[in-house]
Parts: structure tokens; sequence; C-alpha cells
């Protein structure tokens, strides 16, 4: 029997799949726990629905993930800090120093989404920063003292 999963199942698919399962078992265990309903013509039109928001959703976010490394990418800050002698720092540059850095250039940014390399001296950096699935981007961060 054809099923459309409304939620994920071990060992059976993901939300959102066509899969064939015995008659039993979604009698038995799929319907009662709201996992699945029947394949039958007006599901799967909702589903060929739902599917066709969701993509346009991705490809929106996508498009903006392109925008944004773009942006990121022309970009280049600037941050100053104490250091000592041999250009060590006293402290080191977080991932909240880069985010306020790029505030600053009207680049909206979440600071989970940046992959800090350990800043802990002088120097010129680059900062990945990751703005979706696939996409990321390479920041350029210069480290000078105050």
């Amino acid at each position: 029997m054809k099923i459309i999963l409304t939620e994920d199942v071990k060992k059976i698919g993901k939300k959102g799949e066509v899969v064939n399962v015995k008659q039993g078992y979604f009698r038995n265990f799929i319907l009662p726990n709201n996992l699945g309903v029947e394949a039958n013509k007006e599901n799967l039109a909702k589903l060929n629905e739902h599917l066709k928001e969701l993509q346009k959703e991705e490809d929106k976010n996508i498009k903006e993930a392109n925008e944004n490394k773009e942006k990121i990418e022309n970009t280049e800050v600037t941050i100053k800090v104490k250091a000592g002698e041999n250009g060590k720092l006293f402290g080191s540059i977080t991932n909240m120093d880069i985010k306020k850095a790029l505030d600053e250039k009207n680049i909206e940014v979440d600071k989970k989404k940046i992959d800090k390399a350990d800043i802990d001296s002088l120097g010129s950096y680059e900062v990945v920063i990751k703005l979706y699935q696939q996409i990321s981007a390479k920041l350029k961060v210069n480290v000078e003292a105050e």
C-alpha cells in the first residue's frame, strides 16, 4: 500500500516521502500515530503543492545567502584591541567581536554561524561564515593594536 509520510519514521522514510508499506502496518501503526496518510489523488496533489511551496522558499533562501556571501566577501573589517609587546592580544577575538564589526557595516550575521579560527595575535585572518546549507563566505579580518 502506498502512503505519504507526515513525520519521519525509522527504517521507513522521511517526512513527505511516498513509500510502500503493508496494509496492516499502516492500519495498526502509521494511521493511529498520525505518521502518514494514504497516497490517493487528493493527498498526492496536496503533497505536490506543498513541495512546490517548499522549493520556492528554498530558492529564496539560497538567493539571499548568495547575496550575503557577495557582500561579506567584498567586505574587510578591522578590529582594534589591546596587545602586548610581541603582537599577542590580551584575550582573543570572539565571534561577538566579529559580529559587532559586521553590524557596523550593516551586514546581519548570526554569531553562531561564524566559524572562528583562534585569533590571538595581531595580523590579518580569514574567517569562514556559514550562511546556508552548502553556502559559506570568507571574511577578511584585520586585527590591529589600539
